[in-house]
């Protein structure tokens, strides 16, 4: 498999890491399905304090005597940001025994998400005092941060220069964060992207729609060259459960070269398929809108809308959807009918979209049982 450089860190990471959230049912399979990763190349294995049993299972797997020496291998755990450095070098020694190594290639912060999570990294002796004094001993040797926040938010993470790498949301469905890909890449950063395939559109089953529309690939595939022929993105997450689940992935790790003609006819297809379906409705995500007096998050809850409409992508905006009032920072927003009509979204809006019918209808739409993050 194909490995780039992770930023300053200067590790050589395979295209695809293997995330180890969901590697859950028993340590025999979780053993399993890291062996099998590893035998197709793959030398980056991401786990968190916070994946249940995650750390426990891939330190298990670590224990069995696998066909990589540790030395070859880079694994990486996260570790969400405290106030205070002592809770945090606590846990890090927690999550140490778990996997039974003596160092982390990598530790994230995990999930600044707000600015008080910024605030408490960017503390005198806030928690990065603890990654210091972790990497001066040798426990720790390069740190990152992962986050599902704002724009501005990570923008301003980055640039603390206080990290060598980020995992964070970047798709070919959801391109906000293209700025922060451009800072991190001129930071010499490592770019790591976060569950392509689920956060990315629930793209391991497509509705037939999407399908057609993506025709001579499937909608996975092109996700997948989207991000890979980007040479400014080190890595993407594959989050397998079995090893079953890695059959397919040595045919699309191959394909890092850039995006054919017939690649980019797709996309634009795609782009046109969302005119086209949405007309004047149609949310270009430029986020004016904001903010909302009722903290709803008008620019993600419409993208959900955009995608049902032009692509039949329900599921997927049902899914994501369903979390807004149920993931705190993870995923915040309330939903579309928290609207009061107050109109001050009305006069900012470029596109002069009716926003408060929108919202209601996307609710009408996507609303249904509340659905919580799986750690939450």
């Amino acid at each position: 498999m194909d490995k780039r450089r992770f930023g300053t860190t200067n590790l050589p990471l395979s295209v695809f890491s293997l995330g180890t959230m969901r590697c859950l049912q028993s340590e025999a399979i979780a053993t399993q399905t890291v062996q099998a990763a590893l035998d197709l190349g793959i030398n980056h294995l991401e786990t968190a304090r916070g994946y249940g049993n995650s750390e426990q299972f891939l330190g298990a797997a670590l224990r069995s005597g696998l066909s990589i020496p540790r030395e070859q291998l880079i694994i990486t755990t996260k570790l969400c940001p405290t106030p205070d450095a002592d809770t945090l070098e606590r846990q890090l020694d927690e999550s140490l025994e778990r996997l039974g190594v003596d160092y982390l290639d990598n530790l994230a912060i995990h999930g600044i998400n707000t600015a008080e999570h910024l605030a408490w990294v960017k503390a005198p002796h806030g928690c990065m005092h603890a990654v210091q004094r972790a990497i001066a001993d040798g426990r720790v040797r390069h740190v990152g941060f992962s986050t599902h926040g704002s724009l501005d938010l990570i923008l301003d993470a980055i640039a603390t220069d206080l990290f060598a790498f980020v995992n964070l949301h970047y798709y070919y469905f959801f391109q906000r964060h293209e700025p922060a890909i451009a800072l991190a890449h001129q930071k010499d950063m490592g770019i790591f992207i976060i569950s392509p395939a689920d956060k990315g559109g629930l793209l391991h089953s497509p509705p037939p729609l999407l399908t057609a529309l993506c025709q001579p690939h499937p909608p996975l595939h092109l996700t997948y060259r989207f991000l890979l022929s980007d040479p400014r993105i080190t890595t993407l997450s594959f989050g397998a459960a079995h090893p079953s689940e890695l059959e397919a992935l040595p045919a699309i790790a191959a394909q890092t070269q850039p995006l054919t003609d017939q690649e980019v006819a797709i996309f634009a297809r795609l782009d046109q398929q969302q005119q086209d379906a949405l007309g004047r409705d149609r949310c270009l995500q430029c986020h004016e809108c904001l903010p909302c007096p009722e903290s709803i998050n008008i620019p993600e809850v419409l993208r959900l809308r955009n995608l049902a409409l032009a692509y039949d992508m329900t599921q997927y905006g049902q899914y994501r959807y369903r979390m807004f009032e149920n993931a705190g920072h993870w995923f915040p927003g309330s939903k579309g009918d928290r609207c009061t009509d107050c109109g001050d979204c009305l006069p900012r809006c470029p596109a002069n979209l009716d926003i408060p019918t929108l919202l209601r209808d996307t609710h009408d739409r996507l609303s249904g049982p509340a659905r919580r993050r799986l750690w939450s």
